[in-house]
């Protein structure tokens, strides 16, 4: 690959979340996203983690290696998340290119873009993980109409700590000599397809072309950052390096320490390193990123320092190893990433050696992978047990209240109807559910029909009572008066008078009286003769 990258902040945000890597054989944009924390970090850390991606040599299985290494990024991203939770929700769209072995392997999630101009005929190869391109595809929407939709940036599927496994567009392309391709972010889209279409056409340097693209973007507002990768496909020459994958660089001593700290304030600024030196392409120190804001790493409040190692962990990939690196093979990195690693200030997490992710992204052994995956899964969040413990207390509870209050209707009894007869229920007149919440105690001899019709309904409609005693006491009056008495009143019959000599003989008293023997009203009354009402009954029954 010929290549040409730029990256500008643009006119309205404070901040460049947008990050690209372009080399040999390997091109990447991503576009970040999770606000002033994580847009920044999510880009950076995904384009560092794939930048040894960059070589030739993969026997075959390069669109393998690709996809793994992005889901490998996908899974960075999670764990920075759980390192530092402010970083919650931060996500970034990829869309990356590998020319491998005659090859060109395409990888895209997001609303990044990529374009093809090859023999005449442009096109755009991405799809956007968006929710106005699936209201187009079903017809809901017309294209025209996309670019005023008020959820036009709304992400379908992007990598971050949303989805354990996001699903990736893959595909494996044939490539010719000549060929161009347009990466880019979203933020270009401010620019007119067909004025973008013209410049890759009529715009033969690669350096000229990217740089006119991100200018027309800044005059149309550039109301997003917008970051543009230009390359083109070239026959590879014996005198271009070869890129390989980012082994383990040995403790520097403390000469080369030195002499790393010295040669450091000579290095020139701007957002490349070691950019490519092709026929077209000229570097530009300084000019292809103008990003403005804090570093992609700030956010994550960990500056791994360029020498540090760990007995246990082995090498930390370090600011200085990922320089020495870069150093030896032509490339351009710009945005985010690039100010983290001029900076210093790399996302990655302690402990995940290059020698171990190199073994897992490369081998492809799904044991290996699960082994990997078992070292450094994340422990899991006590929060999780806490919840758990709340919501079994929680029915823990419950059911200790409905037990207690199953247990009250217990000690409660009513007078009901069983078998056209009164009866005695243990428990209460009330079902819950299917649960009837009363059993029958006992069945009297007195039929229904022997009693007074407004008894029979309040039998029916269930008597309470306070216990045993008090239900047989209520089947007493109902009994022996056919009506049923409040609890704690008894039933006592009108009084009756009665003559001296009734009171004071036993025959007269057991006589029944006859209207004869009952005293006229005009009759003078005596003191004998006086009202002498009879004992009630609950007192009888006792």
């Amino acid at each position: 690959m010929r290549y040409a990258a730029r990256s500008d902040v643009g006119r309205v945000r404070a901040k460049n979340d947008d990050s690209a890597y372009v080399g040999l054989h390997l091109a990447v944009v991503a576009d970040g996203m999770g606000g002033h924390a994580g847009g920044d970090v999510a880009s950076a850390a995904t384009v560092l983690d794939m930048i040894h991606l960059d070589k030739d040599d993969y026997d075959g299985d390069a669109e393998t290696v690709l996809a793994d290494e992005i889901q490998t990024a996908n899974s960075l991203l999670s764990e920075l998340v759980h390192m530092n939770p402010k970083l919650a929700g931060m996500g970034t769209t990829v869309t990356a290119l590998l020319l491998a072995e005659g090859k060109l392997h395409f990888a895209h999630i997001g609303d990044s873009r990529a374009y093809r101009l090859r023999n005449g005929e442009f096109e755009q190869v991405s799809v956007d993980h968006t929710f106005v391109q699936r209201l187009i595809d079903e017809g809901r929407l017309r294209p025209e109409e996309a670019e005023t939709h008020p959820h036009k940036n709304v992400l379908m599927r992007v990598l971050g700590d949303v989805d354990a496994s996001p699903e990736l567009d893959l595909a494996t392309l044939d490539v010719e000599p000549g060929e161009r391709w347009l990466l880019c972010s979203d933020g270009l889209n401010y620019v007119a397809g067909h004025v973008v279409e013209r410049t890759v056409r009529e715009t033969p340097n690669l350096r000229e072309c990217a740089e006119l693209l991100v200018e027309l973007t800044l005059e149309a507002g550039a109301p997003d950052n917008v970051t543009v990768v230009m390359l083109e496909i070239a026959e590879q020459t014996t005198d271009e390096a070869r890129t390989d994958a980012v082994d383990i660089v040995p403790p520097p001593t403390a000469s080369t320490v030195a002499a790393a700290v010295s040669e450091s304030p000579a290095r020139p600024g701007g957002s490349s390193f070691g950019a490519a030196k092709t026929p077209d392409a000229e570097p530009k120190s300084g000019d292809a990123d103008k990003a403005e804001g804090q570093p992609a790493g700030d956010a994550t409040g960990e500056t791994e320092p360029g020498t540090s190692t760990d007995p246990h962990l082995g090498e930390h990939l370090s600011a200085e190893v990922l320089r020495e690196d870069l150093a030896g093979r032509p490339h351009e990195l710009v945005g985010a990433a690039a100010t983290a690693a001029e900076t210093g200030s790399i996302p990655t997490i302690a402990g995940r050696t290059l020698a171990r992710r190199a073994a897992t992204v490369l081998t492809h052994k799904s044991e290996q992978a699960r082994d990997d995956t078992e070292d450094y899964k994340p422990a899991s969040p006590p929060r999780r047990w806490v919840t758990v413990s709340i919501a079994a207390a929680i029915l823990a509870l419950i059911a200790l209240g409905l037990w207690l209050g199953y247990a009250w209707t217990q000690t409660r009894y009513y007078i009901g109807e069983q078998d056209q007869h009164v009866a005695i229920f243990n428990g209460v007149s009330q079902r819950l559910g299917p649960i009837q919440l009363s059993t029958l105690e006992t069945v009297t001899d007195i039929r229904m029909s022997d009693l007074p019709e407004f008894s029979q309904q309040r039998v029916r409609q269930t008597v309470p009572a306070r216990d045993l005693y008090d239900a047989q006491r209520i089947v007493k009056n109902l009994e022996r008066t056919g009506t049923t008495a409040p609890a704690g009143e008894c039933i006592t019959p009108s009084a009756t008078p009665a003559t001296p000599d009734a009171t004071a003989t036993p025959d007269a008293s057991s006589a029944p009286a006859t209207p004869g023997e009952t005293a006229s009203p005009g009759a003078a009354p005596t003191p004998e003769a006086s009202p002498a009402p009879t004992a009630p009954f609950c007192e009888v029954a006792k």
